[in-house]
């Protein structure tokens, strides 16, 4: 039969309710309060929840609102209460609960209601990836979350200064609208044609490393911000570069202001959210369970330990196809790091389209090979040019070209 929560503060409530529905062949766990709540449903997703709303910790209609912006509202949701409204009741249902019972709750109406609830699926979906809403404990991404809405309700085109371990893939997922359209520019080598663009109406579009982009594909983005507007399309940019750099570059002086006229600065990093890191792994975790791409799986302390301490160079991406690397590698229940530790994650690797025209694929590959090279060295120009057997002057000609930017002020040893 299924396992069934129930979330109530009044002890005698859970425990005649569980009486009820353990005798129709129910499993059944209780939780006093949310916390509880909480901790049983991140654990292992009940098939349905009875939930109060008034508790001392958190109400009842505001753990649902956690659970459906977190992409957790994966089971049927009924609430209970003694003292409850209309509006209280149609508020409940907006967010996804399917059912409202009130208080003393008779019980053919209880089992009603499990039966209904039990039949069909939660009326909110399980989003496609997760969003920066999955994550209300941590402080600097709650006020980027903020920022990203704010700058939304002022244009459709965000521009994102980043740096390396950058969150802007989820910060994008944050700002697409539910059961809308998801189109990543990174990873489209084409021509980007009006028919893909008018296709994705009223979608989010993401390109992840602007300063990468080929003059060809310059081109294409400026004719897909003329193209915002008309197709209902928000876009988020992300950008290791800054608006003189780019121009430095050869990039022409209207797109880039038109790019630039909307920045957001200061976005944290992974290495700015390191104490967040087991908590955002762990719910990174459940939603890969939730969405049925890996079992049920948990971490054992010393791989969030690990998880904790590594540099997320790659960034949200990197990170992500780690975890789901490491649960579906494992075959316990619990994940523990194989011999010789974290392994490489796809994101590391960056695989170069053999579809691409070979000039720009040798120029990806260039990219790659110097970004490495780079981050080794630590920006210093005079050792990079020892180790790559290039003369510094064309070496600085080559890392422009590229959309590679380093101080002078790292040319010394």
């Amino acid at each position: 039969m299924a396992k069934i929560l129930i979330v109530d503060d009044e002890i005698g409530i859970r425990e005649l309710l569980s009486e009820i529905l353990r005798d129709e062949g129910h499993d059944v766990i209780q939780a006093e309060d949310a916390a509880a709540a909480r901790a049983v449903r991140n654990a292992s997703c009940p098939d349905m929840v009875l939930l109060d709303i008034w508790m001392p910790d958190t109400d009842g209609i505001t753990l649902l609102k956690e659970w459906a912006a977190a992409g957790q509202l994966t089971m049927p949701v009924v609430m209970m209460s003694g003292h409850g409204t209309i509006d209280t009741a149609v508020e409940a249902t907006r967010i996804g609960a399917i059912d409202y019972l009130e208080k003393p709750i008779a019980l053919q109406k209880l089992l009603s209601a499990v039966r209904r609830g039990l039949q069909r699926q939660p009326s909110v979906p399980v989003p496609m990836a997760l969003t920066l809403a999955a994550f209300p404990d941590s402080a600097p991404l709650r006020e980027l979350h903020r920022r990203l809405r704010q700058a939304a309700g002022q244009s459709r085109l965000i521009l994102l200064q980043t740096g390396q371990g950058h969150l802007a893939e989820l910060a994008a997922r944050s700002l697409q609208a539910p059961g809308k359209p998801w189109l990543d520019l990174g990873t489209f080598d084409g021509v980007y044609e009006p028919t893909r663009l008018a296709a994705s109406q009223g979608g989010q579009l993401y390109l992840p490393a602007l300063e990468r982009l080929s003059r060809s594909r310059q081109k294409n983005l400026a004719a897909i911000v003329d193209r915002l507007e008309r197709y209902d399309l928000r876009l988020l940019v992300a950008c290791n570069s800054n608006r003189e750099e780019l121009l430095a570059a050869g990039w022409e002086p209207a797109l880039v202001e038109r790019l630039f006229s909307h920045t957001l600065t200061g976005a944290p990093t992974l290495a700015d959210i390191r104490d967040d890191l087991p908590e955002l792994a762990c719910r990174v975790l459940r939603h890969l369970v939730d969405t049925k791409e890996v079992p049920m799986r948990r971490f054992s302390p010393a791989t969030l330990s690990q998880l904790r301490r590594r540099d997320w160079h790659g960034g949200y991406g990197e990170l992500y196809a780690t975890i789901r690397s490491l649960a579906q590698a494992s075959t316990e229940e619990e994940i523990n790091l194989p011999e010789g530790g974290l392994p490489v994650s796809d994101s590391q690797i960056s695989p170069i389209s053999f579809d691409l025209p070979l000039r720009e694929a040798r120029e990806a590959f260039e990219r790659m090979y110097f970004e490495h090279h780079l981050r080794l060295e630590r920006g210093n120009i005079t050792r990079l040019a020892q180790k790559t057997g290039l003369e510094r002057t064309h070496l600085y000609r080559k890392l422009r070209q590229l959309g590679l930017h380093c101080g002078r002020q790292h040319e010394e040893s």
